[in-house]
């Protein structure tokens, strides 16, 4: 008979598992907690003031188990903000593990209790999850062309699938059947958790579509290219499934160590374990989660519609620009939308939310991002603005466009020959390339992070990961990852060879199609996705802080292939998904390490879901363009407008034809902004030795990536979101988490998950009433709330300075 598996310990006479390591316990007491305090420096999210975390044997939680056997979050873990008890005996036989996560966010949002019989690989579960995923792909991928436009998020998909699967449950028969000695049915009982969980996955993975349909469209529609479906095809699958081979690869590093605590998934495991338990039987003296998600999601559904159609003056709240909104200096620092933001009130979740969600991501994260806007944006910033520099006073402070030398937006035609290809003589004959301020600062924060993420993870984590190369699953002590052990790992093979796949994928299409991009260009694009993938995903793991290192691989790809447009868009095409999808996948696997899902079930939805979500964008995107005639010009029908696919072909041209060289070259304007990189590589390096030499001080919580990278969404952001979504992160994960922490336990990720929810809903229900019908006749309300806020030097983009000429910058260029 085999022994339990939660048993705690084994007798002196027995042999440990191979897995199993003694720890040395050290003799003296403050040897403990100076260890304690130096293993854990590097990690922010543990509280160094208190003691080190004790134990609880198995024993405990199998009772536990034993007396509420239904999956769902651990209420003992909620309810209880100290930590169980160690043997106090250094002599002891016990084994000493993490029975317990000492994360109060982990243990208010995942359970320490699985079922390991508890069916997944179901007919329901493909049904509703292929099913989904070609809906979701399809429908935002039809919608990412229009302006405005509406887009299904994960969390609709992870709410509507919930009553779709109960329906199954209730229509599918029971009946048994015998393929091969395995035993299956349409319906093996009550649909469940994990089989939630990875539908949900699937559309993760879905909704989000595929970022190089944006590199097709522009070759299609800016450069006027024929393109065969071999290429299409294989440039998508290539580009997106190589992200699942970097994920997996990733796992010893950010999905299985208790320190990546991936406050995203936290979030989705919290709503989880809310929608699929019922608390009414033991909830006593507090709301049920269930209720309060349902009260908040409505509420948010009904309120969304005032700041959002009604009023909209109370989501752009800059009251003290309609005070005076032709004061120009007024409007430049308190204006939301091209000034500084100073005014930092919203009554609107999408805006608050617009960079993320405040009540997910960290307050010391939170801190470091918006020590950033202080300095960089609402100190710097100004000060160049109101000097002058580099003629950033003829353009609104803040635009994501650039202009031209008469203070208007940059017109690409306007360099572009009658045979579509750049013309260093009309460029000469036209104007420079000009930047707003904030733009300037956005572009010196994201070099400075491009350097910042490799000393910092050096110097944090470099230990750390040599000594994870060689560690497995069965070498982590906490609760989750000795659950998830009873389940068979996938071997690394798997997830190179989809790498090797994918590569050669990307190899083939950059050959049978002239794109101007040679291997060695591929290779670097790969090697530079591979580089940055561990230190970016470490960073959102433990800081839910996603840094874009976007601008940085242009400018690579602009100085390496010189004169290539399209070769510059298929490489960054080729970096930025690499990593970006590595950091979604690992963050999927780490869902389904929290949900205990089996790793094997993981890799094959997620590869499923990958390799159909292609297919669908793709085949959508084929059919838009050869069936719907001026797609993506200013007169399209039904407003294709194509807005993300103009900004892509824009970066094409002036990264590609007219280059980093004519921006960042010596004596050019902007080449005092290449000293970001520097700052970049040196600024971790004081803050890393004060924080070793004052290991209790607030040192520790200077993270230099989150600074500069954390504020990567500005200009597209402004100060004003920044400021409402630090405000709202500081009251939550600060005050209410310090002087409410029960309170906070139980509902602060269902509160984010309930506001999200709500807006996205109501944003669904609100395009398809009043803004899709009559092509936008009934969007608006015309009334003093709903134009207030539009008719000020803010919204008009109103520049400090007009030339007297009507031109400005240097005389000549080249």
């Amino acid at each position: 008979m085999m022994e339990p598996d939660w048993k705690p310990y084994v007798s002196s006479a027995e042999a440990l598992p191979q897995y199993v390591r003694r720890r040395n316990i050290p003799d003296v007491p403050e040897d403990v907690e100076r260890d304690y305090i130096m293993e854990h420096l590097n990690d922010p999210n543990i509280d160094l003031l208190k003691p080190p975390a004790k134990h609880i044997s198995l024993e405990s939680i199998r009772v536990t188990a034993e007396k509420n056997p239904a999956y769902a979050a651990s209420d003992i873990d909620a309810e209880s903000s100290g930590r169980s008890s160690r043997a106090a005996s250094r002599n002891s036989t016990a084994i000493e593990f993490d029975d317990e996560s000492p994360y109060p966010e982990v243990r208010a949002a995942v359970s320490v209790v699985d079922d390991p019989f508890m069916p997944v690989n179901t007919f329901r579960m493909w049904f509703l999850g292929i099913f989904l995923t070609i809906l979701l792909a399809g429908v935002n991928q039809i919608f990412e062309y229009r302006a405005p436009s509406v887009f299904i998020t994960g969390i609709v998909g992870q709410l509507i699938s919930l009553p779709m699967g109960k329906f199954l449950e209730w229509v599918l028969p029971t009946r048994q059947f015998k393929t091969m000695n395995y035993v299956w049915s349409f319906n093996p009982g009550p649909f469940n958790i994990k089989e939630h969980v990875c539908i949900t996955v699937m559309i993760n993975i879905a909704y989000g579509g595929a970022y190089a349909t944006d590199v097709l469209a522009t070759q299609q529609i800016y450069f006027h290219q024929k393109l065969s479906w071999a290429y299409q095809i294989l440039l998508i699958l290539g580009t997106q499934i190589f992200g699942i081979s970097l994920g997996g690869m990733l796992r010893q590093y950010a999905v299985w160590p208790s320190s990546m605590i991936w406050p995203s998934a936290l979030v989705s495991s919290a709503l989880f374990n809310t929608l699929h338990k019922n608390y009414g039987k033991r909830d006593r003296g507090h709301m049920t989660r269930e209720r309060f998600f349902l009260i908040v999601c409505a509420c948010s559904f009904v309120w969304y519609w005032v700041p959002g159609y009604l009023f909209t003056a109370l989501s752009v709240f800059n009251w003290i620009c309609w005070i005076a909104p032709t004061n120009t200096r007024v409007n430049t620092v308190f204006g939301s939308l091209t000034g500084l933001g100073m005014s930092v009130i919203t009554f609107d979740w999408s805006m608050i939310s617009f960079i993320g969600s405040p009540l997910v991501t960290p307050w010391w994260s939170e801190a470091n991002t918006i020590a950033s806007v202080l300095i960089c944006f609402w100190f710097v910033v100004p000060i160049m603005y109101f000097k002058n520099a580099l003629f950033t006073a003829y353009l609104p402070l803040s635009a994501y466009v650039s202009f031209d030398n008469t203070g208007m937006p940059y017109n690409i035609s306007a360099i572009m020959g009658e045979d579509g290809q750049f013309d260093p003589e009309l460029y000469a004959a036209y104007s420079p390339i000009f930047m707003t301020a904030a733009l300037c600062m956005a572009y010196f924060v994201a070099m400075a992070s491009f350097g910042a993420i490799f000393t910092h993870t050096f110097l944090w984590f470099g230990r750390d990961i040599a000594r994870r190369f060689r560690t497995g699953l069965k070498d982590e002590r906490d609760i989750h990852s000795r659950l998830m052990q009873r389940y068979p790992e996938v071997p690394v093979w798997w997830y190179l060879a989809v790498g090797v796949v994918s590569t050669i994928f990307i190899f083939v299409a950059i050959e049978i199609f002239p794109t101007q991009l040679p291997i060695w260009g591929a290779v670097l694009a790969l090697l530079i996705a591979i580089s940055a993938a561990i230190p970016l995903t470490m960073l959102q793991a433990m800081t839910n802080q996603n840094i874009y290192l976007g601008v940085v691989e242009e400018m690579i790809a602009g100085y390496a292939l010189p004169g290539r447009p399209v070769a510059n868009i298929v490489f960054k095409a080729i970096s930025s998904t690499g990593t970006a999808q590595a950091i979604q996948f690992a963050g999927d696997l780490k869902l389904g390490h929290y949900m205990k899902v089996p790793p094997r079930m993981m890799f094959t939805i997620q590869l499923v879901a990958g390799v159909i979500t292609c297919f669908v964008v793709t085949a959508v995107q084929s059919w838009m363009f050869g069936n719907i005639a001026g797609i993506c010009t200013p007169d399209a029908p039904d407003s294709l407008v194509c807005p993300s696919t103009n900004v892509f072909a824009t970066a094409a041209v002036t990264w590609g034809d007219i280059g980093p060289s004519r921006l960042f070259g010596p004596g050019n304007m902007y080449n005092p902004l290449l000293f970001g990189f520097l700052f970049g590589v040196l600024a971790p390096i004081p803050f890393y030795f004060l924080a070793r030499r004052y290991p209790l001080s607030y040192w520790r919580y200077v993270n230099i990536p989150v600074f500069c990278g954390g504020v990567g969404a500005i200009p597209a952001a402004s100060g004003y979101n920044y400021a409402a979504w630090a405000l709202t992160g500081f009251i939550f994960n600060f005050v209410v988490r310090r002087r409410h922490f029960r309170w906070w336990m139980r509902y602060n990720y269902i509160l984010s998950a309930a506001l999200d929810a709500g807006v996205a809903l109501s944003l669904i229900v609100m395009f398809f009433t009043v803004v899709y019908p009559k092509n936008g006749a009934f969007s608006t309300i015309n009334w003093w709330g709903n134009t207030v806020w539009q008719n000020t030097n803010d919204a008009m983009g109103v520049p400090l300075l007009v030339s007297e000429t009507g031109t400005f910058g240097p005389a000549t260029w080249s």
